[in-house]
């Protein structure tokens, strides 16, 4: 509200201050129109034709003044208007605030009536308590009684007061008092809340000690805690309301403040501009039409300008529409080209999009790559956005702040407090000056004594102590005064340092208001920045999407490469893995068949012995049968038995064939691990056979003949014998073969148990691993391709900052060079301008010497001028008596008057030869300003060629900050002393005080840190050249025009040599008439004469009057012209400075000189402005003193010199009249100056805004590209270590092609040795292929080498890619040396197995038909296990797929995690910044309620002022009724009164204040709570929510494992069966061996296919290595084509950039003619305003005139009434006195006759003639008469007393006087033509009037004016110029007395002599001609 009504007082004043500044204007307008039409009406109008002209003239001047008051009107109207806007809108706030107000009454009555049901609810609970306390007990029931008495009235108490107080709620004008007294009101409901509720916990804590039942109270507790919470829940959100509506207020306040400011000064503006618009149109209507009627010579000249005025309007308006179509059109391109870049976009995206469905994993790849691009470019153009907005922002803060202190501190009252100091520091340097020239004379003077005294002493040779004492006196004296020299020569320094530092200022405002003029420029220069910026961005995505087509094109080509290498060896790891398992089951089933082979040779075991019992029992009976020869039926029987036995072995055997048989089979299927077994299985199947055999050929012999059982037997014993050898040896070699099956079995089933679970982990392990490193692989790829790209952009831009930086070199070196030469020749130029102005100052102190002793001599010539007046004085009093000795009289007048001619020549002589010298020095200077301009332009055509290092001067602006600091400090020191030296000088030290400190607050915001120059502000500093150029160009502009002011000087000087002219021309003519006066004493010579002397008196002193005028012209021209040329050096200066910074720049890029430049060229300027301050202070000073001392001449006039001083005043007016047009054009030009200041002042301000702006820009930009450099050069690092990495990788990869061929052959051989071929052919072929394996890596070796060289240039983008990956491939590679151990350590056992095997095969040759019968079998059964183990392989992929899936998952739950935590950290950003704008607020609030507590108190002290005029009111009443003594008390109790009110405010504000505080920190603590509990439930939402994951994650995993276990176990189970098949098939294995051994044959030849296929790989390989060559070799070209392509991109940049370096340039220009034009349309305007000033005065000058018209009219009318009165006394009196002579007349005619000398006595004889009536033809026949007799005759006749003679004609005088007067008169005409305009001339008079006065004399006094017939007619009288006697002659002294006539020369020479006609003024210049003449010139 404050701060709103503050805007509004501040508007109000500022717009009252117009208005009253216009009307000011307006009446001086007026004031100065009237008195220059007064002027001009001053002019005789002779001719009607004239008059109408004139009339025409006025017409039209009055109509331009009325147009001038219309337009004033006009503006005044809208003015009003605006205030009645500006008081609507004020009257809407109030009624909105009001509005407000209302509402918040309204809610602080709603919490009155809240507290109050609240306070009854208490109250209640309070009653309830004490009647349960009552009901409980006795005793306590008395003391609750009291209370509960006590506690009811307090609240009844209570409760009565607010039905009191509420009262004031009734109105309905809702005020602050009452907003107040609500919340007083609020807070002491709030304290009876809370007094209440302690007094309810009292009585429930007496309740509860009383009671012993306490669960009823204590639910009535918890109730009561609950209410309790409830209602602080309440009060907190009703706080909250009310600090959220305060808020909202406050902000609506403010927001609608600086809406309402920015529209008002929107409209001012506006305002400002249509009323300039309006008065310039208004002036060009009305300067067309004056200017015809005035002046038909300016006619042609305001047509021009008007023409130039129009067309420059015109231009402005269609470079204006060029303008705005050129922004449309840029705006239409940026769009087109933003449609573009989305459409490159779009086709990026579809590219993209194709290249994902090629192939999954680079899908992968480029959807990653453009999820990260596309979080980069969002990123940045997210912070792009918010620096733009940041930006924004803080030039929004700036304007706001600047416009604040505008609104805030009125400028006018600034500059006029600047002026007024600028003015008070002139006048003390004035006083000080001339301090110092009185100390200096004064030294002068005490050195010339000294001189004498010491002459004095060397004449005297010590004439004593005296004159020593006086030495040292006069010592003391002159050191004293040497101190008081230093000392104000010490002051002046510190004042023109104070000087120095304002001029600072002032250029700083300039340099402001230069930027403020090209900001229009600057935006259109930006837009078509923006353009070429748009246009070269799209033309650089159209680069980037043709070099992404054809990086993604290789990345496909690299890509499908890398795949198929990834999927041949996940082929082959896989493949390796499964071998692996199937081994691991083949031993597994080996195992458990060696088990049951171990159990059947235990029973085989077993049956032998069983079997060999038997035999040993039948070898026992058959020996018994044979020694007893039993019968042949018995031993039949027991070979039946024996026979029954023996088929009964036969079928063991052939079971134990049979099981030998499945244990071949098994061994068989266990190929080589099981060789040892089947070989001890075919020894004792062997044994077996023979057996068989042996047993066969027994039963044969037995069948064949019962003779040959003998022998059978004994053959059977044999057998036995041999038998038993061979079970005991076979037992024992079973023994111990079972002892070894025993424990390989139990080693294999510990190394089993132990493997499986190993190999599981292992496998889970190794599968997880292989996930982990296909992730990094990608993720490594789109890193490497991303780099890539990186890489490829910074390298783009490196190359073309280096060719930006090289051709910026080039120009740098050219520049120096350019600078050298510059230097040297401005070196040349200032020893050559100081040598002039070292001349020209001699020659400047020449002539000042010179003025002083022409002023000396002026005074020397006044004084002898009074002493003439007083000898002529004398003399007319001496002939109005008799003297003998008159004579020598007058030749000593006559010598002195030509002595004084004499000295009058040589000084006209000594002035020309000064104005020559003046014109020859002026012509000097003219040439060498023009030389200095020739050089100032040349200088400025390098300026643009050098304008760009300007921006490097603000480096050094600390160190002039420092320096101003300092010289703060020392003139605050000097002030000090100053202060206590004089103490006159205070105020003016005070002012000097208080601007020193508020230049130290200006300063001290000024100091910045500013960091490194970048280049890419070279093109900023150039636009910062190009202004200062343009101020250049102004400043030449002014040069010129004052060039043009020393030519109109030099045509004054040559209108005051033809001044002296004429008065050479006058003092030949007084000295004719010397000559010609000679030898007569005639008394008419003698008033001639003093006429003449009077005249040229009052000319001599005009004359002078005007030499010292144009003298002090020359000098202040000879000052202007030094000042001049001083300007030209510093600019010279300044340029030389540039050039030597450029040059600084160019050598080292920190220059530190620069600002010694900028400083001296800031030095110039406010030298300059200086120097202008102090030539218009001293012009006005010397323009007060003529005034002075021509008032004091004219007062101090004699009164015998009337006539003269009336002259002298009226030339002096006229003198004055121009001097106040000199003055009045001076203070013009200085309020331009001061303008023009004020706008460099804002321009600086600006600039320097601007720089801090750009400065933070080129600090961000410097850090960038620092950290681009640092990054640039650790990727190059880490570029090379890669490279390294790479070169190791390529032989460890080839290292484990190695292995992985090695580990092929050995698996290939162990399937060949399988075959039945011999030994040595398998060894031969194994290390043929051995050694082809062992030959080939050597060659990849060479080949990757090749490759790698070949390859430098892409690996040299991939080396910052491969440093993470170093872990991995050593992993890589320890599982690969872990594969070539294990792929040794089997390839180990394989040759212990193939020794076996060797001593194995002889017995296997009996075996391999049963085998090739079973290897059918076994190849049937091994397609159905590939079957199932190509089942288990896509099951194991799809495991593996669904662990890549987890995998990826998992990522991105990290990446959201990730996102999560950044979006976490901005949160708590953004939180940081809620809490700091939250503070902000409630600081804002603080001061709100500040302010709104002072409002209320001053309002409060309104209404107690108000209350206390009533009360002065009724005192005075009372008093008058005599109550003094009640009304005292009164006003005591009163004061009392307010003091008490006063006082409770006071302590109500402060607990107000207190309250709000408190309510602000718990509002605060709150929200920080709720911030902090949210944070906490939005961590334990992601915490519960990742844990969900994780478990879900967890329980998939689980799932799959255990499926996957399942799975396991049928297939085992499902081998088992197969296994249980082949056994049950055995049989049909024997048919099959022959099969096997073809199966061998063909897996053979395969091997030898596998062979050929390994061997045309290879060859594939070598083939697909010299294919990278090729497509690295083709990467080169392309790289190469890509930089020819990036060259001929930057050419075609450069040219661009010329281009737009051209269009810059021409732009340039065109805004420099446009400020031309615009200066231009500055000065037309500027004239136009002095004409309207000018016209006003005259309308002012006008009134005057008429009302001096008027005046005098009256006082005419009064004279002619007196003259008629006169008139008629004097025909009366010729009447009377017509016959009568006078005796004494004729006495005095009678010895005058005598006393003539005889050449003039016919004058004498002519005027007796005249007094008797005589005509003058009869007085000249007489005289004839008497010249031919002789006098003697007449004489004795008149004596004799003869009758009427014949008087002798005497010959006339010769008219040589009125040769005289004619041309003297004409020399005074020409002299009032050329120096001055009459201020205050005589009256006009009417025509009739004219005729009335001057006709009757003529017709009355025929003889008397006979004598001057001849030199004047009676028409041309003219009444101002002819005396009063001319037209009313008076014959005695009395009438002449009362004439009236003041003139020196109107006096009568004495009594007795009648008074006559003076010497008239020729026709040829009457006063209307002269007046015309002067009003056109």
């Amino acid at each position: 509200m404050s701060s709103w009504l503050g805007g509004l007082g501040s508007g109000l004043g500022q717009s009252l201050g117009q208005v009253g500044g216009s009307l000011s204007s307006f009446t001086g307008q007026i004031s100065t129109f009237t008195k220059d039409m007064l002027l001009e009406g001053v002019e005789e109008v002779g001719d009607a034709t004239t008059e109408l002209n004139v009339s025409n003239s006025r017409l039209a001047q009055v109509e331009a003044s009325f147009s001038t008051q219309k337009s004033e009107y006009d503006r005044l109207g809208k003015l009003h208007t605006e205030l009645e806007e500006k008081l609507e809108a004020a009257e809407l706030q109030i009624k909105q605030q009001s509005s407000e107000y209302r509402t918040l009454l309204h809610q602080k009555d709603v919490e009155i009536s809240h507290l109050k049901a609240r306070q009854s609810g208490l109250q209640e609970q309070v009653q309830n308590l004490h009647q349960a306390a009552q009901s409980t007990s006795i005793g306590p029931a008395v003391l609750s009684v009291t209370t509960a008495a006590t506690s009811t009235t307090s609240s009844s108490s209570y409760l009565t007061q607010p039905s009191g107080s509420h009262q004031g709620f009734h109105g309905d004008e809702m005020d602050l008092s009452e907003v107040i007294w609500s919340q007083q009101e609020i807070n002491r409901l709030s304290t009876e809340v809370m007094r209440l509720e302690a007094e309810v916990a009292h009585w429930r804590q007496m309740s509860q000690a009383s009671t012993a039942t306490g669960a009823g109270n204590g639910d009535q507790g918890e109730i009561l805690k609950l209410q309790r919470t409830i209602k602080g829940l309440r009060e907190d959100m009703s706080r909250e309301v009310d600090e959220h509506q305060h808020e909202l207020a406050a902000l609506q306040d403010v927001q609608r403040q600086k809406m309402a400011d920015v529209t008002r000064r929107h409209r001012e503006e506006l305002a400002e501009y249509e009323e300039r618009i309006e008065e310039l149109e208004e002036q060009i209507h009305s300067g067309g039409q004056t200017s015809s009627s005035s002046d038909a010579s300016k006619l042609p000249e305001l047509q021009k300008s008007i023409r130039s005025l129009q067309e420059a309007a015109e231009q402005r308006d269609k470079q204006l529409a060029e303008l705005s179509a050129s922004l449309e059109e840029a705006q239409k391109k940026q769009a087109s080209l933003q449609l573009e870049k989305d459409e490159a976009q779009e086709e990026n995206a579809g590219l993209l999009q194709n290249y994902m469905r090629l192939q999954a994993s680079v899908d992968e790849l480029q959807t990653r790559v453009q999820e990260q691009e596309g979080k980069a470019l969002q990123k940045a153009q997210l912070e792009h956005e918010i620096q733009v907005l940041k930006q924004n922002l803080t030039v929004a803060e700036e304007e706001i702040e600047r416009l604040k202190n505008r609104s805030d501190a009125e400028p006018k009252e600034s500059e006029e407090v600047e002026h007024a100091d600028i003015l008070e520091l002139n006048t003390i340097i004035g006083m000080l000056r001339q301090e110092k020239e009185n100390l200096e004379q004064e030294k002068i003077s005490l050195q010339e004594r000294l001189d004498v005294a010491e002459e004095q002493n060397v004449t005297s040779d010590g004439a004593g102590s005296g004159d020593s004492e006086l030495l040292e006196d006069l010592r003391v004296e002159l050191e004293r005064r040497e101190k008081a020299l230093r000392s104000t020569e010490e002051e002046r320094d510190t004042l023109m340092s104070e000087l120095e530092e304002l001029d600072h200022q002032n250029q700083e405002a300039t340099q402001h208001m230069i930027t403020v003029k090209e900001q229009l420029s600057a935006q259109l220069k930006e837009a078509e920045t923006e353009l070429t910026r748009l246009t070269a961005e799209l033309n650089s995505a159209k680069d980037q999407k043709r070099t992404l087509e054809q990086e993604v094109e290789t990345q496909k080509e690299l890509t499908s490469q890398s795949a198929y290498t990834l999927n041949e060896l996940h082929m082959s790891k896989q493949d390796l893995e499964r071998n692996v398992k199937e081994l691991k089951d083949k031993l597994g089933h080996a195992q458990e068949q060696s088990r049951e082979a171990r159990r059947e040779m235990a029973e085989l075991k077993k049956s032998l012995q069983e079997r060999e019992k038997l035999l040993s029992a039948t070898q026992t009976q058959l020996d018994q049968a044979g020694e007893s020869g039993t019968p042949s039926l018995g031993i039949k029987e027991e070979l039946e038995t024996k026979e029954k036995e023996l088929s009964d072995l036969r079928r063991e055997l052939e079971e134990i064939r049979g099981s030998q048989e499945k244990v071949m089979s098994a061994d068989y299927e266990l190929k080589m691990e099981k060789r040892k077994l089947m070989a001890e299985s075919e020894q004792a199947l062997g044994k077996v056979e023979q057996l068989t055999k042996q047993m066969k050929e027994s039963q044969a012999a037995a069948n064949r003949t019962g003779q040959e059982k003998d022998i059978c037997i004994e053959a059977l014993k044999l057998e036995k014998t041999q038998l038993d050898g061979e079970l005991r040896q076979t037992e024992k070699m079973l023994a111990e073969q079972a002892k070894q099956f025993q424990q390989t079995v139990e080693e294999l089933t510990r190394a089993r148990s132990m493997d499986a679970s190993a190999l599981q982990t292992e496998h889970e392990r190794a599968i997880k691993l292989n996930q982990v490193k296909d992730l990094e692989i990608a993720q490594l790829r789109r890193d490497m391709e991303q780099l890539a790209s990186d890489h490829r952009d910074t390298n783009e831009m490196l190359s073309i900052t280096v060719a930006g930086q090289k051709q910026l070199t080039d120009l740098l070196q050219e520049k120096d060079i350019f600078m050298d030469t510059l230097k040297q020749n401005a070196a040349d130029i200032q020893t050559e301008m100081e040598k002039s102005i070292s001349v020209t100052t001699k020659e400047a102190e020449a002539l000042r010497r010179a003025l002083e002793e022409k002023d000396k001599l002026l005074g020397g010539m006044k004084e002898e001028n009074s002493h003439l007046k007083e000898e002529i004085d004398r003399i007319r009093d001496q002939q109005s008596r008799p003297q003998p000795m008159a004579e020598p009289r007058m030749l000593d007048i006559i010598t002195e008057l030509e002595t004084e001619i004499t000295q009058l020549k040589s000084s006209r002589n000594g002035l020309e030869e000064e104005v020559q010298t003046l014109r020859r020095t002026t012509e000097e200077q003219q040439a060498s300003l023009l030389l200095s301009q020739e050089t100032l332009q040349a200088q400025q055509s390098e300026l643009e060629e050098a304008h760009a290092r300007l921006q490097q001067t603000t480096l050094n602006y600390d160190r002039l900050i420092l320096a101003r600091d300092e010289d703060i400090t020392h003139l605050q020191q000097t002030v000090d002393r100053l202060s206590a030296d004089c103490p006159s000088v205070q105020g003016e030290v005070i002012l000097q005080e208080d601007k020193t400190h508020s230049l130290n607050q200006e300063y001290g915001n000024e100091k910045h840190d500013l960091s490194k120059v970048e280049i890419e502000k070279l093109v900023r500093g150039m636009k910062e050249k190009e202004t200062e150029i343009s101020q250049l160009n102004e400043k030449n502009l002014s040069l010129t025009k004052q060039l043009d002011q020393l030519v109109v000087s030099r045509d004054e000087v040559g209108k005051l040599s033809q001044m002296i002219m004429q008065k050479d021309l006058e003092i030949q003519a007084l000295h004719a008439r010397i000559s010609m006066v000679g030898g007569g004493g005639h008394s008419q010579d003698i008033m001639f004469l003093q006429q003449q002397l009077q005249a040229y008196a009052v000319e001599r002193e005009q004359v002078l009057a005007v030499l010292n005028e144009k003298t002090r012209e020359n000098s202040q021209l000879r000052s202007d012209y030094h000042r001049l040329m001083d300007i030209m050096a510093g600019k010279e200066a300044a340029l030389l400075k540039l050039q030597q910074e450029n040059q600084r720049l160019a050598n080292m890029s920190d220059p530190s000189g620069s600002q010694e430049m900028f400083k001296e060229t800031i030095q110039n300027l406010s030298r300059i402005i200086r120097e202008k301050d102090i030539e218009i202070d001293a012009l006005t000073q010397k323009c007060q003193t003529l005034v002075t001392v021509l008032q004091t001449s004219g007062g101090d006039s004699c009164p015998g010199s009337s006539g003269v001083s009336s002259n002298q005043f009226e030339e002096l007016l006229q003198e004055r009249d121009t001097l106040k047009q000199q003055v009045k054009k001076m203070e013009e030009w200085k309020q331009q100056v001061i303008t023009t200041i004020k706008n460099m002042q804002h321009e600086s301000a600006q600039l320097q805004e601007e720089l801090i702006k750009l400065q933070g820009q080129v600090n961000a930009d410097s850090d960038c590209s620092s950290k681009l450099s640092v990054d640039y050069a650790r990727m190059i690092q880490s570029y090379e270590q890669k490279e390294r990495r790479l070169g190791s990788l390529g032989q460890e990869l080839a290292q484990v092609q190695q292995t992985i061929t090695q580990l092929s052959s050995t698996k290939d051989v162990l399937l060949g040795k399988l075959d039945s071929v011999a030994h040595s052919p398998e060894v031969v072929v194994t290390q043929s292929s051995e050694h082809s394996l062992t030959a080939d890596p050597p060659s990849l070796q060479t080949a990757t080498l090749v490759n790698t060289n070949q390859l430098q240039e892409e690996l040299v983008r991939l080396r910052g890619q491969l440093a993470e990956k170093e872990n991995m491939i050593r992993t890589l590679q320890e599982n690969n040396h872990r594969l070539s151990n294990s792929a040794s350590a089997s390839e180990n056992e394989q040759r212990s197995q193939t020794e076996e095997i060797r001593q194995i095969r002889e017995r296997l040759d009996v075996q391999q038909r049963s085998v090739r019968e079973k290897d059918l079998l076994i190849k049937t059964k091994g397609d159905q296990l590939i079957q199932v183990s190509e089942t288990l392989r896509n099951r194991e992929n799809d495991n593996e797929v669904l662990k890549q899936a987890v995998t990826n998952l998992k990522e991105r739950a990290l990446i959201l995690e990730m996102d999560v935590k950044k979006l976490k950290e901005e949160n708590e950003l953004v939180a940081a910044r809620s809490r700091e704008k939250e503070s902000e607020f409630r600081a804002l609030q603080e001061t709100n309620m500040q302010v709104s507590l002072l409002l209320r108190e001053k309002e409060f002290e309104l209404t107690a002022m108000s209350e206390k005029y009533a009360t002065v009111e009724r005192m005075l009443k009372d008093k008058e009724q005599g109550k003094s003594g009640e009304l005292n008390q009164l006003l005591n109790e009163l004061k009392s009164m307010q003091q008490k009110a006063v006082a409770f405010q006071q302590e109500r504000d402060q607990m107000m204040m207190a309250l709000k505080q408190k309510q602000m920190e718990t509002s605060a603590i709150q929200s920080e709570l709720q911030h902090t509990r949210d944070k906490e439930q939005r961590l334990n939402l992601e915490l519960e929510r990742l844990r969900n994951h994780l478990l879900e994650i967890e329980d998939s995993y689980t799932r799959e494992a255990v499926a996957a276990e399942y799975r396991e176990s049928e297939l085992r189970r499902r081998v088992s069966m197969l296994e249980e098949k082949l056994a049950t098939s055995s049989n049909a294995v024997e048919n099959a061996s022959q099969q096997a051994t073809m199966q061998v044959e063909s897996l053979q030849e395969q091997l030898n296919v596998v062979v050929k296929h390994r061997d045309d790989a290879l060859t594939k390989l070598r083939t697909s290595q010299e294919q990278v060559n090729q497509y690295a070799v083709s990467l080169s070209n392309l790289q190469m084509v890509l930089e020819q392509f990036q060259q001929e991109e930057k050419a075609m940049y450069s040219a661009e950039l010329e281009k737009l370096k051209r269009e810059k340039e021409e732009w340039r220009k065109k805004a420099q003619r446009l400020e031309d034009q615009a200066s231009a349309l500055q000065l037309n305007l500027d004239e136009a305003n002095a004409a309207l000033d000018s016209a006003s005065r005259l309308t002012d000058q006008l009134d005057l005139k008429e009302e001096q018209m008027e005046e005098l009219k009256k006082q005419v009318d009064v004279r002619q009434e007196m003259l008629d009165e006169a008139q008629k006394k004097v025909m009366n009196l010729l009447n009377s006195t017509e016959g009568k002579i006078d005796k004494v007349l004729m006495r005095n005619l009678f010895l005058g006759y005598f006393h003539t000398p005889k050449a003039k006595r016919a004058d004498v004889l002519r005027l007796m003639g005249s007094v008797l009536g005589l005509s003058r033809e009869d007085v000249d026949k007489m005289l004839e008469e008497d010249v031919q007799r002789g006098l003697s005759g007449w004489m004795s006749n008149l004596l004799g007393g003869r009758g009427a003679q014949s008087v002798p004609n005497t010959p006339n005088r010769p008219t040589s006087g009125q040769g005289l007067n004619s041309s003297f008169s004409e020399m005074f005409v020409k002299f009032l033509e050329m120096e001055s305009t009459p201020s205050l001339p005589a009256p006009r008079l009417p025509a009739h009037e004219i005729k009335s006065l001057s006709a009757p004399p003529l017709r009355r006094i025929s003889g008397a004016v006979s004598s001057s017939a001849s030199l004047k007619r009676a028409g041309d009288s003219n009444p101002f110029l002819a005396p009063r006697s001319a037209a009313v002659p008076l014959v005695s002294g009395s009438s002449s007395g009362g004439s009236g006539s003041s003139h020196l020369l109107m006096k009568p020479i004495s009594d007795a002599l009648p008074s006559f006609t003076p010497v008239p003024v020729s026709a040829e210049a009457s006063a209307g001609a002269v007046l015309k003449d002067l009003l056109k010139q």
